[in-house]
């Protein structure tokens, strides 16, 4: 007999399930493959669909899923690689430590630094600080234009938030701080930033006013004036502290020193 058609198959009692010895194979409607293959070496299918619950004794083994939506708890005994197989962009192993081959980027950081080795790059607000070392000492990049204020008066913090003009300022400036982003796109309400011009004195030479992302401010000068000359000699240094109140809206308090 090569064919068997029924609705049930029970035991001979009628009373449970059929044995079947030697295993079951699911031949296509064509007969020219198997789909479904029971037997003693457990169940083979070329592809199944389970409309209920799957409980697995032992293990199981799977390759090329690509989504994984578990609503309770995933344990990963041997680690979890990502970016497999291509190349490995972090691997979380047993011991509970993340290794990332790109960038870490976090909303925000609670630990020590201490535990941080080799030399990684830390981006804080504007800045990104290279090579940091938690043990050594915590530098701050100044960008030094060998020109005047004047002549370069378009201020980006990507480059730093101290700058520095090695050129005798001979007019007034009126410096535009921004960034390629933007300062109001990067700065939240309630965030604080200080940005220092530091210009090569001349009694000529100073600020009056800055501009944010192109746009005036009303300054509040230490002192309760806006400066009206420079130094005779040295540097003149002009730090800005800048507060962002709401959506293009900063209060700026500046401050002129100078060495002379």
């Amino acid at each position: 007999m090569s064919r068997v058609r029924s609705d049930k198959f029970t035991n001979r009692a009628a009373t449970g399930p059929c044995s079947f010895t030697h295993g079951i194979h699911a031949i296509e409607a064509t007969g020219v493959g198997i789909g479904v293959s029971l037997g003693y070496g457990g169940l083979v299918a070329v592809g199944a669909t389970i409309s209920g619950n799957l409980s697995v004794g032992g293990t199981l083994t799977y390759e090329d899923v690509q989504n994984v939506d578990s609503t309770g708890l995933i344990t990963a005994r041997s680690g979890i690689k990502v970016g497999q197989p291509t190349g490995v962009g972090a691997t979380f192993n047993p011991a509970g430590d993340l290794v990332v081959a790109g960038v870490v980027t976090a909303a925000t950081f609670s630990g020590s630094a201490t535990g941080l080795s080799g030399t990684p790059n830390i981006t804080v607000g504007f800045a990104t600080v290279t090579g940091f070392d938690s043990n050594a000492l915590l530098r701050e990049k100044c960008n030094v234009t060998a020109g005047k204020l004047s002549d370069n008066q378009t201020i980006n913090l990507d480059n730093g938030m101290v700058h520095l003009f090695t050129t005798a300022e001979s007019t007034v400036a009126v410096p535009n701080i921004m960034s390629t982003v933007g300062i109001n796109t990067q700065m939240g309400v309630g965030d604080a930033i200080c940005v220092t011009l530091v210009t090569t004195a001349n009694a000529n030479g100073y600020i009056t006013n800055i501009q944010i992302d192109g746009a005036a401010v009303t300054e509040n000068w230490v002192g309760g004036s806006t400066p009206s000359d420079g130094g005779s000699s040295g540097v003149d240094i002009n730090a800005f502290n800048i507060i962002k109140t709401a959506s293009e809206t900063f209060t700026v308090i500046g401050n002129q020193t100078k060495t002379s």
